[in-house]
């Protein structure tokens, strides 16, 4: 048994060297998750069973406690070596959609984006967007330091290596959501390694070509409407088909006015209210105030972790803390919408708000290599510039 004595300093040393602030703030947004999620289950039922609030309370604390431990071990460990270790890492991406496609099955949102074993849920691709932000950031820094990061060759390989994570999240995984949020990544961290802004123009014609042969032959019909029904009100006029969710989510943040609706006097329980919709549990029963709260919190996460990278002194760990930066501002961006109906019901949690164990842990994962990237020391020529 180690001494408590040998130990003690390398706690101090952590609490010195990482992130408590940002860990601080991520771990307050979870703590706020368990009365959201209980709350939002309490008299729910899918699919004609009813859903335990005490058990959903359990798994989402759970979930958090063994997202602390991902934090800090991905503080400690060096992202350096996660990214020399990018062939591996590519492998468990294709390994999890290999996975996905022999023994996946279908959440709430009918997408066949789970693997379900021993009672236990996890969402692939939320495992696939954190180890794509780090092998993207490794295969960046390299192009840019070792070879011309603008030369066709180069975007050529940073483009398919994005196609292909994509389209395996979109075809594979069926999650239209998490690929959306891949290509945000890909746009943002292209653009902050230095990429010249005449390849975003090439990149966009190319889309525009592209863009019908997805549609036509690659998204389903429900993925198709769900993506329009925001604009086009003739695809569900009276809100009770496929944008019913949304529907429902509005009628729960008016009735939670400025400080939340009193009690029992609950406006809507419907499916996902304590996943994807958990944004409208907290205004029905915190209001505005509580929603206004929540939006501050997350906001100071993604702020943290741009003001990290910016100080990284190194642009591997800099396009590391954007790249996290980047998902949680588009997540949460694209999940509050929803809520509110001006972005489609594409199955995006809100991050550390919504249940769910593998997005929890994950999230977590992720901020911790935001904190990893403080942890360590500083190169000599940054110390010396700053």
């Amino acid at each position: 048994m180690i001494p408590i004595k040998k130990v003690i300093p390398y706690v101090k040393q952590f609490f010195q060297r990482a992130d408590i602030f940002l860990f601080s703030v991520c771990f307050i947004c979870a703590c706020i998750s368990i009365y959201a999620v209980y709350i939002a289950t309490s008299g729910m039922a899918a699919g004609g069973v009813i859903i335990s609030p005490t058990k959903c309370v359990i798994i989402q604390i759970i979930s958090i406690f063994i997202g602390v431990g991902a934090f800090v071990v991905f503080t400690v460990i060096d992202a350096d070596i996660l990214g020399d270790q990018w062939r591996w890492l590519c492998v468990i991406n294709v390994a999890l959609m290999v996975a996905l496609v022999i023994f996946g099955s279908e959440g709430e949102s009918g997408s066949r984006s789970w693997i379900r074993f021993a009672g236990i849920s996890v969402q692939p691709s939320e495992i696939v967007k954190v180890l794509y932000i780090v092998v993207s950031a490794r295969q960046m820094t390299y192009l840019k330091e070792h070879k011309d990061i603008n030369s066709f060759l180069s975007v050529a390989q940073i483009t398919a290596h994005f196609v292909v994570v994509f389209g395996m999240i979109v075809v594979v995984g069926d999650d239209l959501g998490s690929g959306t949020i891949i290509l945000a990544l890909f746009l943002l961290m292209f653009f902050a390694a230095g990429i010249r802004l005449y390849w975003f123009a090439i990149g966009g014609a190319a889309v525009a070509a592209v863009v019908p042969l997805l549609w036509n032959y690659f998204l389903k019909d429900y993925q198709k409407q769900r993506l329009i029904a925001p604009y086009d009100k003739s695809i569900d006029p009276d809100g009770w088909g496929i944008t019913w969710q949304t529907t429902q989510s509005r009628y729960s943040l008016m009735a939670g006015r400025m400080t939340g609706a009193e009690e029992g006097h609950r406006a809507t329980v419907f499916t996902g209210k304590h996943t994807d919709f958990v944004f409208a549990s907290i205004g029905e029963n915190l209001g505005m105030i509580g929603c206004i709260v929540v939006i501050i919190l997350l906001t100071i996460i993604i702020v943290r972790c741009v003001y990290v990278g910016l100080h990284a002194g190194r642009m591997y760990d800099m396009l590391i803390c954007i790249g996290v930066a980047g998902a949680l501002a588009f997540q949460t961006f694209i999940n509050i919408g929803m809520c509110i109906g001006i972005t489609p019901v594409i199955g995006i949690p809100l991050p550390f708000f919504s249940y769910g164990g593998s997005s929890m842990v994950t999230l977590f994962a992720a901020v911790g290599l935001v904190s990893g990237v403080k942890y360590k020391p500083k190169p000599a020529h940054f110390s010396m510039i700053y």
